[in-house]
């Protein structure tokens, strides 16, 4: 059975602060919302059913190389059980000690971030640990095998200079296709922030960034992919800037989605 973790924060975000409310508000969405529980694969995604909720990662010390210690430690311990993870966020950094904890316990693991940005920052505002910069830290490392990352339209100079050097493949949303998933390798770790998603269809993001995939384009690629998933991230919703929890639904909607994928 998927285990659902919330990590509320964002003491890394560089713009605007409000991810750290995001898991609260996606799960009262299961309660308060509009849709009913069942996934489009037809799974019932409910709590006892199709997944747990282990509730949220509590953070005595914000200071990132605290917060991230409790982070790696938390999942950990919950792939120690042989459980799949979904976790909610939380701005991005929170990815880095995620898929550290799972690369720990798959040595072979590959991972899909979708996302309007690369996330391969050396050093964003001075802070090695921005949400600018997980993806940077975890090729560091080189403890996964792959990265794709899909929907990007921020790339810049030094991103593209880092995404050659680390090897990472990337479709530019400029170039949106569906053929990297036959490429795709298993076990499958998935990030998906949700402003990979165009403002319009998601605009509960703190970083609006125009000419992304509609919700169906995103839907499509989580149905078409048929390799083991044993893991994945919802990251960046910001309630704050949400509009009548348009942006919750989506990302309850993803949850459904990912847990239903996880679970076949």
């Amino acid at each position: 059975m998927v285990k659902l973790i919330g990590i509320p924060y964002d003491n890394n975000s560089s713009f605007l602060k409000g991810p750290a409310l995001a898991p609260a508000r996606i799960r009262l969405m299961d309660k308060e919302g509009s849709a009913n529980p069942f996934a489009e694969n037809g799974l019932e995604i409910k709590e006892g059913i199709a997944y747990q909720d282990a509730g949220d990662i509590f953070f005595d010390d914000g200071r990132p190389e605290k917060a991230f210690a409790s982070i790696k430690q938390a999942i950990s311990q919950l792939l120690a059980a042989d459980h799949k993870v979904l976790s909610l966020g939380g701005d991005h950094s929170v990815s880095y000690p995620v898929i550290d904890a799972f690369a720990d316990k798959y040595k072979n693991l590959h991972v899909l971030h979708l996302d309007a940005h690369g996330d391969l920052y050396e050093n964003f505002d001075n802070n090695h640990y921005s949400h600018a910069s997980p993806f940077a830290r975890i090729m560091e490392q080189g403890k996964i095998q792959s990265l794709t990352q899909v929907g990007i339209r921020t790339l810049n100079t030094h991103q593209k200079e880092q995404a050659k050097k680390f090897g990472v493949r990337i479709t530019e949303m400029r170039d949106f296709n569906l053929d990297f998933i036959q490429r795709l390798s298993s076990p499958l770790y998935i990030s998906l922030d949700i402003d990979v998603l165009d403002p319009a269809f998601a605009p509960g993001i703190s970083h609006h960034e125009p000419g992304g995939m509609s919700t169906r384009q995103l839907l499509d690629i989580l149905r078409q992919i048929n390799i083991p998933i044993v893991g994945a991230d919802i990251v960046e919703y910001n309630p704050v800037r949400d509009v009548h929890n348009m942006t919750a639904m989506v990302a309850y909607k993803l949850m459904k989605e990912l847990i239903g994928k996880m679970n076949e």
